[in-house]
């Protein structure tokens, strides 16, 4: 939940309505963030602090040795079932929960090394027959890890071996290793030297071509000052009949440090919630926000993940650099938020990973609502209060000696301020800053997505989905100014998996953005990226409003300006469609009739728009009923419902329709399940002309759609498909995603297997 959970909402809501109308004038009046913290400050009651208290009770974060317990029994049950996978997730929910140094703690160890061990994850499972001793396994028991411990080396390569051999039972090398030791000094942005930041009086901040970028060319990398991983944003699909594998999401799959998969996360010691791929994620985590933010964990979750990521922001930056970037503010000239800044998403002034560049995002506070301005200044008050309560002031905000400087400057605590030994009066700029944050981040912030595999764990197909696993802030990424038809390709890269053995230290690098031309780019065209409505997924008067709502400016770009031209029909869908008599175009009545006519003279068949609607309703209700057959292992029923809507709804769908896509893709899944890989690629090939005709030649998502053709031929045996369009493929896949692209190296191999 990026905004504060609903029933949090709407108490701030009520509270709002219950101001008198002279307060709230004298909230809408006021236009600095310092003062609307101080005014919400003082508004922030007792009551509002019980109130969250009590939404943050549906999420508890606290240690339990009983839910322990009975995750341990569930990994337990998928154990037996052999759904190994599952049976992890659940373990590791048991360590989560354990007390720490607890019995329960070296019991969910012990269980989970046995099924990493049937996973054959070897050198995981040692790690976890470590972790089980160091913390009280039975003694009585022990005779079992060793037996495990034997069975895991065994399977190890010689060298892995070796270096097994001489861990200690508190699971550290005797002799570190630099395996996976990444550099410090790897930078966090870069620009290419193609690329220049210019200013606009109406554009603001923007990149744009200093010499012609080619197509595929690397144009920036980028690494967020700050993230937040999105609870519950992916299911794990277990084994038919085990129900209990399919409650895990991001949270339990991911690190809540680098956003890397794990499968052997590394509990906090002081909270169920937040876990880790190693224990220096961890301790990095730790260090930066997370000491401070275990005790308020449920509340946090109560409030969203976009005050969570305003509150990293803030703790990672500390006193001293707010201080800098205020100083810089007042004695440089600025421009405003007003209307010559309407269309820039970004920031005023770039340089580079310092914090100032975060500070000087555009916040919007004169545009964005009364009521949500309200909202987030209270939720971040009461949080400031809950902070405060919680324990002593961050070590990065010690402001002993120091004062304001800004010309909000003030010696005047909000209201209960200073009940906590530690916290100076000046520690209200704590909270100012983070509302600052938190309002920037409703126009700056940046989903991380990642490809995801769909459908049962051990499905003979695996279809895949783009999905958001992370809130960011990329501080060189908000210098791109929008288009809903960019000319930029984006690819999120997290650590694909956690580092062999985990607890051998380095730095983790995280997550990367990484942003290529998808078109050639001329020299002085400005460099565009999507904030999210493009123009192939959504009609041009929704992605206005759309903008217009989130980022207070409306979109003129190339592809809006060439869509109002033309009169828009109902919907996408009714777009395009055929005669299903004749084949022909289906045309727009104009005689008065509401409904189409067939573009033959000889045929002049005519459909009335609630018939067309009605059919389209019917397509895409089957569409997802076959889909949830396939999940539910029926793949058969699936083919007959798609082979019935295919001749009837479909018979109006042109190949060329998104739709009609959409049902050969569904059709080269269920054919592709029951192993009849040649009907599968006919089906996928067919969709391949609804992909091309939605996104265009050389978009990324025909990319991936040749990749799974390439799939299906190399399954059924043909060669020869398969050799035709890998190399098509490939070339798509680099355009967009760059040499590194998982799906490149697996086409080299099929294409490395053919050939040989």
């Amino acid at each position: 939940m990026d905004l504060p959970r609903l029933p949090w909402q709407e108490y701030i809501a009520r509270k709002w309505s219950g101001l008198s109308p002279e307060f709230k004038q004298r909230f809408i009046s006021l236009q600095d963030i310092d003062d609307v913290f101080k005014f919400a400050a003082e508004q922030t009651t007792k009551e509002d602090v019980d109130f969250l208290h009590g939404v943050a009770r549906g999420y508890p974060v606290e240690k339990d040795a009983a839910r322990a317990a009975l995750c341990r029994e569930h990994g337990n049950c998928s154990f037996k079932i052999r759904d190994y996978a599952a049976a992890t997730l659940h373990y590791s929910q048991g360590l989560c929960f354990s007390p720490w140094s607890s019995e329960q703690l070296s019991l969910c160890y012990a269980n989970r090394s046995a099924s990493l061990c049937r996973l054959q994850r070897y050198q995981e499972s040692l790690g976890d027959i470590d972790g089980a001793l160091k913390h009280g396994y039975p003694p009585h028991l022990q005779h079992k890890l060793e037996e495990r411990r034997k069975q895991c080396l065994s399977q190890l390569p010689v060298g892995q071996r070796e270096k097994a051999k001489h861990r200690d039972l508190q699971g550290k090398d005797v002799e570190p290793s630099s395996e996976h030791i990444l550099s410090v000094a790897d930078p966090i942005a870069q620009i290419s030297p193609c690329a220049s930041v210019c200013f606009h009086q109406e554009k603001g901040r923007h990149l744009v071509a200093t010499e012609g970028i080619a197509a595929g060319g690397l144009i920036m990398v980028d690494r967020p000052y700050s993230c937040v991983l999105i609870p519950g944003a992916e299911e794990l699909k277990g084994k038919k009949g085990n129900q209990k594998a399919a409650s895990f999401g991001t949270e339990d799959q991911r690190c809540h440090w680098c956003l890397c998969e794990t499968v052997r996360p590394v509990p906090c010691e002081g909270c169920s919630y937040s876990r880790y791929c190693s224990d220096t994620c961890r301790q990095l985590a730790w260090e930066e926000h997370h000491r401070w933010e275990c005790p308020i964990g449920a509340d946090l979750t109560a409030t969203g993940v976009m005050s969570q990521l305003a509150l990293r922001v803030a703790l990672k930056a500390g006193w001293e650099n707010v201080q800098r970037a205020r100083e810089k503010i007042r004695d440089e000239e600025f421009p405003s938020d007003d209307a010559s800044l309407a269309t820039d998403k970004g920031s005023v002034l770039h340089t580079g990973d310092s914090y100032v560049t975060v500070y000087r995002l555009l916040h919007h506070l004169g545009r964005q609502s009364p009521a949500v301005r309200f909202l987030c200044a209270v939720t971040i008050a009461t949080l400031y209060l809950k902070l405060r309560r919680a324990g002593p002031p961050p070590a990065s905000w010690d402001c002993t000696g120091h004062t304001l400087t800004n010309h909000s400057q003030s010696n005047q605590s909000p209201k209960d301020g200073g009940e906590y030994a530690g916290w100076d009066p000046e520690h209200w700029l704590l909270g100012s800053v983070v509302l600052r944050h938190m309002l920037q981040l409703r126009c700056n912030a940046q989903a991380v997505s990642v490809l995801q595999d769909a459908g049962l764990s051990d499905s003979r197909v695996q279809a895949t989905q783009e999905i958001r696993i992370a809130t960011a802030l990329f501080p060189t990424l908000s210098l791109l100014n929008h288009s809903c038809r960019p000319n930029t390709s984006l690819v999120f890269s997290p650590p694909l998996s956690d580092p062999a053995g985990s607890a051998a230290g380095g730095t983790p690098r995280g997550v990367t953005l990484t942003v290529r031309a998808a078109d050639d780019i001329a020299a002085g065209q400005e460099i565009l990226h999507c904030y999210g409505p493009h123009s192939s997924r959504m009609p041009t008067v929704e992605r206005q409003r759309l903008l217009l709502d989130q980022y207070y400016f409306r979109c003129q770009c190339e592809a809006c300006t060439q869509q109002q031209k033309h009169s828009p029909s109902e919907s996408p869908e009714h777009d395009g469609l055929q005669c299903d008599a004749c084949k022909s175009p289906l045309e727009k009545c104009t005689d008065g009739r509401t409904g189409f006519i067939c573009g033959q003279t000889s045929c002049g068949r005519w459909v009335s728009s609630s018939e067309v609607s009605l059919r389209l309703q019917e397509v895409r209700g089957h569409l997802e009923k076959a889909v949830e057959l396939m999940e539910r292992d029926r793949p058969d029923e699936a083919l007959r419902l798609l082979k019935k809507t295919a001749s009837h709804g479909g018979a109006m769908l042109p190949e060329s329709h998104r739709l009609q896509g959409e049902l050969a893709d569904a059709l080269a899944r269920a054919y592709a399940t029951l192993g009849d890989w040649r009907r599968a690629a006919g089906q996928l090939k067919r969709s391949t002309v609804a992909i091309s005709a939605q996104y265009g030649e050389q978009s990324v998502e025909l990319g991936r759609q040749l990749f799974k053709l390439a799939q299906l031929h190399f399954n059924g045996g043909d060669p020869a498909e398969a050799l035709a369009v890998i190399p098509r493929a490939k070339k798509l896949l680099h355009l967009h995603c760059g040499p590194q692209c998982p799906e490149i190296h697996q086409l080299k191999a099929m294409e490395d297997c053919l050939t040989g």
